[in-house]
């Protein structure tokens, strides 16, 4: 069976009003199934949110998107006309921003706002949408679904707030979700919870979720497998426990070992700095010859200064692009 979501060799670039191209995304390729998770790794700046809207063409004005297709169920949205695209986005692929107090509107109750997304994609009664809002936000408040549809967003938590955007993501039943730092703004115990609603949501109506993300530890036991991107490049691709455990990749290993460790390690652990990595990810408006991460890399070689590497294939699953594993 062929993936749901095919990326290849996607390239986006934004353009400085001196019409200087900064690559953003270059070479960018990888595949989603039915029912997976991916997770999408990497520090701030390297590509994560510009590729989350560049699968559904929602870049900014000043962004291009240079090569590549983008392949969902077969159709390659980059080439699709504008209005073919309108029953896609939301309906077949929805998009869960990062900071929900700004994508959601301040002076609309939830209950209005869930129906909206209903009525722009599907054709029903005013009875017949209240009734599916309902249920749609009853699948992520059970408790006081009532309540939270009479509610404004400034009444409610972030927590809160982020529920109801993944209500909004669903409301249509997409087969994929592209979540951009879903639980970046929240507290641990409730990103445990909104975790686990996207755990609960993927194996009731086996849904594809990308995840992106700046913190390793929330894609174990959720991810099936990991993307990592460094200065728009993918640095490691395989299995989640493959990469968290074993990472291959320089730059992976050096952002698994940032991770703090839990409240059982003990207290000199805690009491320990953090391993950091050391250097600055490059201006991609001056990329110079070489490794993107040569300068940061406890592991460059000589040949790491004079061209990128390419991807090496570990196993059918893993591949990392490193010279240490050919390139």
């Amino acid at each position: 069976m062929a993936p749901l979501l095919q990326v290849q060799d996607l390239h986006v670039a934004y353009i400085s009003r001196a019409g200087r191209k900064s690559p953003a995304l270059e070479g960018v390729s990888f595949d989603v199934r039915t029912g997976e998770t991916l997770g999408v790794l990497g520090e701030s700046g390297c590509g994560k949110s510009t590729l989350a809207v560049a699968l559904l063409r929602l870049l900014p004005g000043n962004a291009e998107i240079q090569k590549g297709a983008v392949l969902f169920e077969g159709q390659d949205l980059l080439r699709a006309e504008p209005r073919a695209l309108e029953p896609i986005r939301g309906a077949r692929i929805a998009l869960i921003f990062q900071e929900p107090s700004l994508a959601l509107h301040p002076t609309i109750r939830i209950s209005e706002q869930v129906s909206d997304v209903l009525a722009a994609h599907e054709p029903a009664s005013r009875a017949a949408r209240r009734q599916k809002m309902l249920q749609v936000l009853a699948e992520v408040f059970p408790a006081d679904t009532a309540h939270i549809a009479d509610s404004y967003p400034h009444q409610l938590s972030g927590g809160q707030q982020q529920r109801v955007l993944i209500a909004m993501a669903i409301a249509c039943g997409p087969s994929l979700i592209v979540a951009d730092e879903p639980t970046a703004s929240l507290d641990p115990t409730t990103q445990q919870d909104i975790l686990g609603i996207f755990r609960r949501l993927r194996e009731k109506f086996n849904l594809s979720i990308i995840l992106i993300t700046h913190n390793p530890a929330l894609l174990a036991g959720l991810a099936d497998r990991v993307l990592v991107l460094y200065a728009g490049k993918v640095a490691e691709i395989g299995p989640t426990e493959e990469v968290l455990k074993s990472p291959q990749h320089p730059y992976t290993r050096a952002l698994m070992q940032s991770v703090p460790e839990g409240l059982e390690g003990s207290a000199r652990s805690r009491k320990s700095r953090l391993p950091v990595i050391p250097g600055e990810a490059p201006n991609l408006a001056v990329l110079e010859s070489g490794c993107r991460f040569e300068s940061r890399c406890a592991d460059r070689m000589e040949q790491c200064k004079q061209r990128e590497p390419g991807a090496t294939a570990l196993s059918e699953a893993h591949a990392v692009s490193c010279f240490k594993y050919g390139g």
